[in-house]
């Protein structure tokens, strides 16, 4: 491993002193659209800085719903481009990331009374596979629906589809994407090849920190220009105070701020990409939407794949499955008016709805606010377009470039490769704009290229083709590495072994090089191994305990009351590799605690409505709904069959006038009918 990738204070401290120098790129926010974008600029040789205010994935992109999806029910409103990306995008991470990204069935049930049928599933399905190039949807009959799925509610089922999608630990993957593109900063550059003005120019902007990426550094404000363009970012040390360890009293409390210019700020913020945006002139566009989720032990709630089911109160699909050996369940999607500054939490409201989800659909396993572990609470960057439900707004991306700055938000997990190119085709075509650099080297920006350098077209065209060449997004991970964690020696298991690669790729050989004796254990009640925890703190630019138990292993949402159980032996492995001393590590501790009653348990239970009444009034209004339409479609079959008997009246009486008007049976208008007498009627003699 070299000084770059081992992310502990001493790198920080070089980190924050490198910062100097024009880079090409600076990208504001360290969630997976923002690591995205770092991996695919790596790719381009573009030197560039991601910063994130707080932690890394610490927004949406660790508290997603784990879902790596094609995203059916989109079909639904017609966005099939954003299907077919996010389908295109998962059987991409599939085939790169198992043991990170893995496949997960998916059940989906159909009740009596559900909006869509049989035949409106069947083809949503069908387009579905068809857009990834396969076949594997089925329909079952109830009996055979309920052998998958034993807990499932059978009143009113009338079967069901399974169908494949995928699943993923977010948070890690995000790590992941970060940690290669630094690592990739000492690889060979990718100009190499495509001509000689393109190594040339390669040679004159690499450097020891052509890509790095930095937590708890705060975007505090734009810099702009004499025109009112973005140029650069006023940066704040968010961690100087936090670092109680080889710091003074003085360097611990002052802040450290840098101006840092960039030839493209890109805002990649998500849910909060209107604060940078308001800065650069522009008027507020998100609407930012929570969606909660419930964590249940997997022997409390065990299903074996997933089950998806429209909510009985409101029709939405809600879903449950598996995940690291406890069972999600989810998802709500309500407005989240600002601050949106603190952890997001479930509200009692939310508690409630998804409760009377669990309850109406597998009552059978009679699960109570009890049988909670955890719950967790995620911001979604949706672009407001007035829509009265928050589940009709489009989950498409958008980039926007306003007064210089580029911010690039909305999407979904799945796609945040296509969502990267596009951002970079962007980034080339003003990079282009601005001219490249000059003889000068990073700091000069101008407004054309100097006569002996490359033309920004040429440029442009070669990093356009370098950026949609077939590259893996994952890197992928070499001999050496599945050697050294596949010896007799380790005794990890083939399932272990793979988990370890997909999440650390090729750090795995130096994770298990690190474990002391008995670390390559897992952790009781988790998938995780202890070792994991030692290489988390020793390596992956941990600041805070929340950091490690929450992001880097997932303990904090896996373990009862966040793994507080295990408290000592966490503490007797990652202390020493933090270097923090015991107030340190107890103030952390009292934070963490803080944290997880806070925003990842149940709100005070005696603020969650009663479920159950939710439902019993539901399912009233739903009766009272059916007496009303059943009246309804009775009067209006009454109203219709009073019209008919009155049309068919009418008619008689149109015709019997008819027949008694005299003249009506041919005679010629005008034309006087001659009157006959009495007495002509009377034979004559």
């Amino acid at each position: 491993m070299t000084d770059s990738t081992i992310w502990n204070e001493t790198w920080r401290e070089a980190a924050w002193a490198g910062l100097e120098g024009e880079w090409d790129i600076i990208i504001i926010g360290g969630g997976i659209t923002g690591a995205g974008i770092l991996r695919e600029a790596t790719r381009l040789d573009l030197r560039t800085l991601l910063v994130e205010q707080r932690d890394f994935a610490w927004g949406t992109s660790s508290r997603s719903s784990k879902l790596v999806h094609g995203g059916l029910r989109y079909l639904k409103t017609g966005q099939v481009s954003l299907t077919r990306a996010s389908v295109q995008g998962r059987e991409q991470l599939l085939a790169e990331g198992p043991g990170l990204i893995d496949p997960l069935g998916f059940l989906l049930a159909q009740y009596e009374g559900d909006s869509a049928g049989r035949l409106v599933y069947g083809a949503g399905l069908s387009v579905y596979d068809l857009l990834a190039l396969q076949w594997s949807h089925r329909y079952y009959s109830p009996h055979d629906f309920q052998m998958l799925a034993p807990y499932i509610s059978p009143t009113g089922l009338r079967g069901g589809f399974q169908y494949n999608d995928a699943q993923t630990d977010d948070a890690r993957l995000v790590l992941r994407l970060l940690r290669e593109s630094v690592a990739c900063n000492k690889s060979p550059s990718p100009w190499e090849g495509l001509g000689e003005g393109a190594a040339t120019e390669s040679e004159s902007v690499s450097s020891d920190e052509d890509c790095l990426a930095l937590n708890y550094v705060k975007a505090e404000a734009l810099l702009r220009d004499d025109t009112g363009q973005v140029v650069g970012v006023r940066l704040r040390d968010m961690a100087v105070g936090s670092q109680a360890s080889g710091l003074s009293s003085t360097q611990r409390h002052s802040p450290r701020i840098a101006d840092v210019r960039a030839r493209v700020v890109i805002n990649a913020t998500g849910a909060w990409a209107d604060a940078l945006r308001e800065q650069a002139g522009a008027e507020r566009r998100i609407r930012p939407l929570r969606g909660s989720h419930l964590i249940f032990p997997a022997w409390r709630f065990p299903v074996a794949q997933a089950v998806s089911f429209m909510h009985p109160i409101d029709g939405r699909p809600v879903f449950a499955f598996p995940w690291e050996g406890v069972t999600l369940v989810g998802t709500t999607d309500v407005d989240c008016p600002p601050p949106l500054h603190t952890d997001p939490c479930i509200t009692a409201d939310e508690v409630a709805y998804l409760m009377a989800a669990v309850t109406a659909h597998f009552p059978a396993l009679s699960l109570t606010l009890d049988d909670i572990m955890a719950t967790f609470a995620g911001i979604r960057p949706v672009i407001g377009s007035g829509k009265a439900d928050p589940s009709d707004e489009s989950r498409d991306h958008v980039i926007w470039q306003e007064n210089g700055l580029l911010t690039v938000t909305g999407g979904k997990l799945t796609t945040f490769r296509q969502v990267a190119r596009q951002a970079l085709e962007a980034v080339c075509e003003k990079l282009e704009a601005v001219g490249e650099r000059g003889s000068g080297g990073a700091g000069e920006m101008t407004e054309s290229a100097s006569s002996d350098a490359v033309s920004p077209s040429s440029d442009t065209r070669k990093r356009l083709a370098l950026l949609h060449e077939d590259a893996p997004v994952l890197q992928p991970v070499d001999e050496s590495v599945l050697a050294a964690i596949s010896s007799p020696q380790v005794s990890l298991t083939g399932e272990t072994r793979r988990r370890l690669l997909g999440r650390y790729g090729a750090e795995a050989a130096a994770l298990v090089a690190a474990a002391e004796p008995d670390e390559l254990e897992a952790i009781p009640g988790a998938p995780a191994l202890w070792a994991e925890l030692r290489w988390s703190a020793r390596a992956e630019g941990v600041v805070h305990l929340d950091d490690l138990l929450l992001r880097r292993v997932r303990l904090g949402l896996l373990l009862p009351r966040g793994g507080a159980d295990m408290m000592p032996r966490i503490r007797h492995i990652c202390q020493p590799e933090l270097a923090w001393d015991d107030a340190r590590w107890e103030t952390e501790e009292a934070a963490y605690r803080a944290l997880i009653a806070g925003a990842y348990s149940l709100p005070p239970r005696e603020t969650i409505p009663d479920w159950n009444a939710l439902l019993a009034q539901s399912r009233a209004e739903q009766q009272t709904a059916r007496v009303v339409r059943r009246e309804r479609r009775q009067n209006v079959q009454r109203r219709a069959g009073l019209a008919l008997l009155v049309l068919a009246l009418l008619l008689a009486v149109a015709w019997l006038l008819r027949r008694k008007v005299p003249g009506s049976r041919g005679q010629v208008p005008g034309e006087e009918h001659p009157t006959l007498e009495a007495s002509s009627l009377i034979p004559t003699p």
